[in-house]
């Protein structure tokens, strides 16, 4: 026997996965896919149709990236960065395919009823400039290790010192 709470649960849930059928945004229940459409509805942004690339398209249609957080203070962690055979090689992949392409980073933080109570935004270009010594650290050291993926932060100090609140 189901309560009345676990009712409303299924129905909420199936409720969702029709709607994000019918606009095509994919799995909410992916990964952070969730938290990326309910940013990106508040944000007034077009969610992204896949879940690989961008995460959403700002007003102007430029793809943007999202980092989402239930903690007390905004952060980003970008992980499981492919490794590529070179530093060169490393630097292009980051310019060319993982940072550079979104213009603008956004780092969203929810609250535990899963409300965005804060996002700031940070341009392509400070993210790439911060995350640049950080990841070539990870990169120096990714063979040294069992998963050699790169990874790398942007903390609440750099998001407040560089970014601007927009919720």
């Amino acid at each position: 026997m189901t309560s009345n709470e676990q009712k409303e649960y299924l129905e909420s849930y199936e409720k969702i996965v029709q709607i994000c059928k019918q606009e095509g945004w994919g799995d909410p229940f992916s990964y952070a896919r969730g938290k990326e459409i309910a940013a990106a509805i508040r944000l007034g942004h077009t969610v992204a149709k896949t879940l690989s690339g961008a995460d959403a398209y700002n007003s102007s249609g430029d793809p943007v990236e999202y980092k989402s957080t239930t903690g007390k203070k905004a952060k980003g962690s970008y992980t499981g960065i492919s490794v590529q055979s070179t530093w060169k090689e490393q630097v292009k992949y980051l310019k060319e395919e993982k940072i550079l392409p979104y213009k603008e980073h956004y780092y969203n933080r929810f609250d535990d009823r899963g409300i965005l109570v804060e996002s700031w935004r940070l341009s392509g270009k400070d993210v790439f400039r911060l995350l640049l010594p950080k990841i070539q650290k990870s990169f120096n050291n990714s063979r040294n290790r069992k998963d050699p993926r790169i990874s790398a932060n942007i903390t609440t100090g750099e998001i407040h010192k560089y970014g601007k609140q927009v919720i």
